[in-house]
């Protein structure tokens, strides 16, 4: 019989050995990357990762932007003050995460979220949107420091949440083939240029594809005379700070509808995303950052900072999973660069053929898409990840709230009911 007097000491041991809580707050895995060890880790492949990240982010996204505030009526500063807010914000955020955690962690703005303000904006005056755009922030940042955010992500299984991502994603891959019709001198050769310096490793190796495709793509705007740049303006940012205005009509129409985009439809791509490149992203840290920042991005009159999918699918598409974490900076770097450039950039972004922008944003998007499609369908839970594939796919945006977000509740209610030995295993 074992003495009496060991008892306690067994109990000890064992109460050691229990795993303890999960801290609110992700640790980093690794000391932080020093500006030494950036310079250790950099290479041309992820150089020119970001700076495709940069040109996705500085395109499509800021033409969003421009073309719901125009609607709106936005004055020009404000417009320019809502680029250099959202610019500055991304690459601050990008480059403080992704040098704490020495991973890939990019940021940028709701583009959901933007599209989601254009019927608002015709009827709600732009400070009380602002003010909205201050209390979606705040509420953010409260639900990333209770801890619930991480909780209900885990709760969903992987294939689901891809499902969703690959829906999203998935009007990148239609974009080629719409350019390629549409414009087919401009999108032809770029398309040409990807699928060579794909084919042969050798030359890929000395040009990557992505970043031949963008030369591939000048070259041809160069050559057809399709660069039109607009008139002269600004050269420098100038932000503007427009004193929000708080009011139930705003609060109630904005509010939760883009907390919600951020947190589970922004942030949930850009988690499943890293995620599927093999990395561990902080997601409390990743909502309390977008809060933050969403409330900075609310002083210049901008819509919510968060986790982007699309820039996180290029940041990963290459080079060694140690050291893309330099892709996220050289992208941080650059756009904070291009936020005090603001007007400038807007100008050149927009003077080139809308086709040059949809073919690009589609051929970097294409290895993402595909895993996004082999994780969804490939294994367990594919009723669920088709119903949510199918749901966000249709748009569906009932009281408000993003159809991605649709996606994935009806999805998993799906799966729950209809796929229990799935849930069972895993």
């Amino acid at each position: 019989m074992r003495p009496s007097h060991q008892k306690p000491a067994t109990t000890r041991a064992a109460i050691v050995a229990a795993p303890g809580p999960e801290p609110l707050l992700e640790r980093p895995e690794l000391r932080p990357a020093g500006a030494r060890q950036v310079l250790r880790d950099i290479g041309r492949p992820y150089v020119s990762n970001g700076v495709i990240g940069l040109i996705f982010t500085a395109s499509g996204p800021i033409a969003v932007t421009l073309a719901v505030g125009t609607a709106a009526g936005l004055t020009q500063g404000q417009l320019a003050s809502w680029v250099f807010g959202t610019l500055f914000s991304g690459g601050a955020a990008t480059l403080i995460m992704s040098l704490l955690y020495r991973q890939p962690l990019g940021f940028a703005w709701s583009i959901p979220g933007t599209v989601l303000l254009g019927p608002s904006l015709q009827h709600l005056p732009f400070p009380e949107v602002v003010g909205a755009f201050f209390t979606s922030g705040v509420l953010i940042l409260a639900l990333g420091a209770t801890g619930v955010v991480r909780r209900i992500m885990a709760a969903v299984p992987m294939p689901i949440v891809m499902a969703m991502v690959a829906a999203v994603f998935l009007r990148f891959g239609t974009d080629i083939v719409a350019s390629t019709q549409a414009n087919p001198g401009i999108a032809g050769p770029m398309v040409g240029a990807f699928v060579v310096l794909s084919a042969v490793p050798a030359l890929g190796r000395f040009l990557p594809p992505v970043l031949g495709t963008v030369l591939a793509g000048c070259f041809a705007v160069a050559v057809s005379g399709q660069f039109t740049p607009g008139e002269a303006g600004p050269f420098l940012a100038a932000p503007v700070f427009t004193p929000p205005e708080f009011t139930w009509a705003a609060q109630l129409e904005l509010m939760v509808p883009l907390a919600l985009t951020v947190l589970f439809v922004q942030n949930g791509q850009g988690t499943a995303v890293l995620r599927a490149a093999n990395h561990q992203p902080p997601v409390n840290v990743f909502a309390i950052a977008s809060g933050a920042f969403s409330v900075l991005n609310a002083a210049f009159g901008a819509v919510s900072a968060c986790v982007t999918g699309p820039t996180n699918a290029l940041l990963t598409s290459s080079g060694s999973r140690e050291r893309q974490y330099t892709a996220a900076v050289t992208y941080g770097v650059l756009a904070l660069a291009c936020a005090a450039l603001a007007p400038t950039l807007t100008r050149l972004m927009l003077a080139t053929p809308t086709e040059f922008v949809l073919a690009l944003g589609g051929i970097a998007m294409l290895r993402a898409l595909q895993q996004a499609f082999v994780t969804a369908f490939a294994t367990t839970f594919t009723l669920g990840s088709l119903v949510t594939f199918v749901v966000t796919l249709s748009g569906m945006d009932l009281f408000n709230i993003h159809a991605a977000i649709w996606g994935l509740v009806i999805g998993c209610t799906i799966s729950r009911l209809l796929e229990r030995a799935d849930h069972s295993a895993s």
